[in-house]
């Protein structure tokens, strides 16, 4: 069965995305379609703006989007998912790429998401760390135990974790991660706490935006971040998309259980292959690549 995945913040690179614009019409105009929505060039800023500009959490996630779900209408009658996730903001691509979002209410809601965690950040100092080399247990077990708030919140892989948090407390529990026995703690450079406690004036505001959006029923079943299971039911997608803000990204979790389900070869739909490589350090047999047309 075939499974495809769609990568998060951090997949972004100049140039994306403009071969799809300049080799294909109906490719433009979702690109210009974008634009207008935005009330931006995005597409200036993909194709040739600067990392400055691209890194930029209001930029990128629609970026990221956009990049991902033209590419996925693009592969036109092969695009025969049996099941879809999405790290973090990629499950907003998947959920427009199994047909529970229109193409312009996700990007709507990307838009609306990535000015929300924005504010969020901007509001208190904070920050992530990648944990390598130490159980997920440990990891969690430290955390626990620190003062202030610091959180696991990507499982990304077997021995990779992100923890998130407020600066002080991150610091801290990166010096108690290294007593521990971990390999490395690297502070990561983001604009904020994301998956975290501190990101609930984010899901405040995008729980609004996604209870007054229409879902639809999916072509195929969403793994999402939250549960890491299988999804198919409009509703429980929408309770799920709206926790996930503020709950960790259960990425190992998920990437299991789709092997688990059935998953026989592993697509990667947008910039980026850093998703085949986490799904070859759960699974090497299982055979991964990129999406193209």
């Amino acid at each position: 069965m075939k499974a495809y995945v769609f990568p998060g913040q951090g997949a972004q690179f100049i140039g994306m995305g403009k071969d799809l614009y300049d080799s294909s019409e109906s490719a433009k105009e979702l690109f210009e379609k974008a634009n207008e929505i935005l009330g931006f060039r995005i597409t200036d800023i993909m194709f040739n703006g600067t990392d400055e500009e691209l890194k930029q959490t209001k930029v990128t996630q629609p970026a990221i989007f956009l990049h991902s779900t033209v590419l996925a209408h693009e592969l036109g009658d092969s695009f025969k998912p049996g099941m879809v996730a999405g790290h973090s903001l990629g499950e907003f691509s998947a959920l427009v790429a199994n047909k529970t979002l229109t193409f312009e209410d996700g990007l709507r809601l990307v838009a609306k998401r990535a000015m929300a965690m924005q504010k969020a950040c901007e509001k208190t100092p904070s920050t992530m760390a990648a944990i390598l080399g130490l159980d997920d247990e440990t990891v969690e077990k430290v955390c626990a135990e620190i003062d202030g708030i610091v959180v696991p919140a990507n499982y990304n892989c077997p021995g990779q974790l992100v923890i998130s948090g407020e600066i002080e407390a991150v610091n801290k529990a990166c010096e108690k991660l290294k007593e521990a026995g971990a390999k490395r703690a690297l502070i990561l450079q983001v604009g904020g706490a994301f998956h975290s406690p501190l990101m609930e004036p984010a899901r405040e505001e995008l729980e609004e935006a996604i209870n007054a959006t229409t879902f639809s029923k999916p072509i195929c079943p969403v793994y999402q971040n939250v549960t890491a299971s299988a999804v198919s039911d409009p509703e429980e997608i929408k309770k799920n998309l709206i926790a996930q803000l503020t709950a960790p990204v259960r990425w190992t979790q998920t990437m299991k259980q789709m092997i688990a389900d059935g998953a026989t070869e592993v697509i990667e739909v947008g910039p980026g292959k850093v998703l085949q490589g986490l799904f070859k350090k759960v699974d090497r047999s299982i055979p991964t690549q990129s999406a193209s047309i």
